[in-house]
């Protein structure tokens, strides 16, 4: 499973805060994020090789947005879409609600089952793809939440449980500054299961992580931190992107 821990508080200096972890079969390819599709050249995110997708993106008009696997559903199905491409539907509306409409418009019955998280400066949403019908949506209140391969906030999830409280009560990232929060994502200590960073286990495990902040000036510049591996063996490195401006795209080196 992967874990995305999402912090919504506007009017703050950083009213969007994304922590992630990728965990994935170690054998599965991808790419650090870039602007990596010609079609969508506003688009910045890592690229997941065999699908083309990717589980996290940054679209230009400030909506971000992340794709999780749900509970068995790990990997490719035949007669499935790639999960991979519902972040650019969701980035590419104008607004983090609209690309949530956007996305639970779609037949879910055309993806394995999904959790998404789609979020801008003012609002963020949580969305559960069953593998039928439509996508429900849920906003979720201002303050910090994580979600792993069930609802938000599910406590009986063991890395929930364990880690919810612990980013609960860590300092706020001030971006650049993550230190408070990739400690946490590189926390590999027992008990087993519960580990925020899995260490490798039958070809499977954390394979990437990333720390995210939207400003609350379009003008000033996102923050993307970017650990090209486990996060506690690969440091954190920035991403460069420039400001973002709606409608006006992103500019990365």
């Amino acid at each position: 499973m992967c874990t995305v821990v999402v912090s919504i508080t506007p009017g703050e200096a950083w009213p969007l805060l994304i922590a992630a972890n990728r965990d994935e079969r170690l054998d599965r390819p991808w790419e650090r994020p870039a602007r990596h599709w010609p079609d969508r050249p506003g688009t910045i995110g890592p690229r997941d090789v065999p699908g083309g997708g990717t589980w996290l993106a940054v679209g230009e008009t400030g909506v971000v947005a992340a794709v999780l696997n749900r509970v068995g559903s790990l990997g490719p199905a035949p007669g499935k879409l790639s999960r991979g491409m519902l972040p650019f539907v969701a980035t590419d509306a104008a607004t983090a609600e609209a690309g949530a409409q956007a996305v639970s418009a779609l037949d879910a019955g055309r993806y394995r089952s999904y959790n998404m998280i789609v979020a801008d400066r003012d609002r963020a949403f949580f969305l559960c793809g069953l593998g039928y019908g439509h996508a429900e949506i849920t906003e979720l209140e201002p303050g910090l939440h994580m979600i792993a391969t069930g609802a938000p906030d599910d406590m009986t999830i063991p890395r929930i449980a364990r880690h919810l409280p612990r980013f609960q009560s860590a300092p706020t990232p001030v971006p650049p500054d993550w230190t408070s929060w990739s400690m946490l994502l590189s926390d590999r200590s027992l008990p087993a299961g519960s580990e925020m960073n899995i260490p490798p286990r039958s070809g499977f495990g954390t394979t990437n992580a990333s720390l995210v902040g939207l400003p609350a000036g379009p003008d000033d510049a996102p923050s993307w931190f970017f650990a090209a591996g486990a996060p506690d063996k690969t440091p954190f490195e920035p991403v460069a992107i420039d400001a973002l401006v709606a409608q006006a795209g992103i500019d990365a080196a």
